[in-house]
């Protein structure tokens, strides 16, 4: 079965890159929200305190007084420059811990795809349908794509980041993702889906994820696991509902 993808919806890295992939999950949005939130906050006090500086150069400069101040102390002062800070993080505050408990909260998973990170390649496996199926295998490894050892007609792939098989995933469906590791300490991070989860070896992650649009994702390990660390990455081809299903009914048929 052949999924067509439109280039718009390719989530890789660009040149020159200089802001978020496009979202594709309500976690990804909600952290695209806060930083831009938190931008406006930061650019208020960014000029706020160059105005302040100017001000002070210009006006207490000794080539423009002749004899220093006599201001040493003022507890008003000292009240203003503790309780704005302050409140100002209060404002952050509000936002912050409604994405970090949104992304903690527990919804009962449609779908279950387990992830366990080795040196240096992920492994997948969907455990439901082989409960349910017992001819119908769904655990790989994906291994990072050589470009030098692609064929002519496979050379527009992305180097470094396209894998031997790319993992599978429907949209609009709550999905729980089980991360662990095999040997070390990997990192399994998908940029445009607003995940990063720690494969610790011999503890299990638990992580929602709820696609909201098709496309192929890339991600890479975000965790120091060895000399190989940066040749891991993570393909994840997003289709909807009734093209996966399409493709497990085919899977079991043959």
């Amino acid at each position: 079965m052949k999924f067509i993808i439109s280039s718009f919806y390719l989530n890789c890295p660009v040149e020159f890159q200089y802001s978020f992939n496009e979202p594709a999950s309500p976690i990804m949005e909600g952290i695209i929200n806060f930083h831009n939130h938190l931008m406006v906050v930061l650019s208020f006090i960014g000029v706020f305190v160059a105005w302040l500086l100017i001000n002070c150069i210009k006006y207490y400069s000794e080539f423009s007084i002749s004899k220093s101040t006599q201001f040493t102390h003022s507890k008003e002062l000292e009240i203003i420059w503790t309780s704005i800070p302050a409140l100002i993080l209060l404002l952050l505050a509000t936002p912050s811990f409604t994405l970090l408990y949104s992304m903690d909260e527990i919804v009962d998973p449609e779908l279950t795809l387990k992830i366990l990170g080795h040196q240096w390649y992920w492994g997948y496996e969907m455990s439901e349908y082989n409960t349910c199926y017992g001819d119908l295998n769904l655990q790989y490894n994906c291994y990072m794509m050589v470009f030098e050892g692609l064929p002519e007609n496979k050379k527009g792939y992305f180097r470094l980041l396209e894998t031997n098989r790319r993992v599978l995933l429907p949209t609009d469906t709550h999905i729980r993702l089980l991360v662990s590791a095999a040997d070390v300490l990997h990192s399994w991070t998908v940029p445009s889906f607003g995940v990063k989860v720690d494969a610790c070896p011999g503890r299990l992650n638990q992580l929602n994820l709820y696609l909201k649009r098709t496309g192929l994702f890339f991600g890479q390990c975000s965790e120091i696991c060895g000399v190989n660390h940066g040749f891991m990455p993570i393909s994840v081809l997003s289709v909807n509902s009734f093209q996966f299903n399409s493709y497990i009914l085919n899977r079991i048929e043959f």
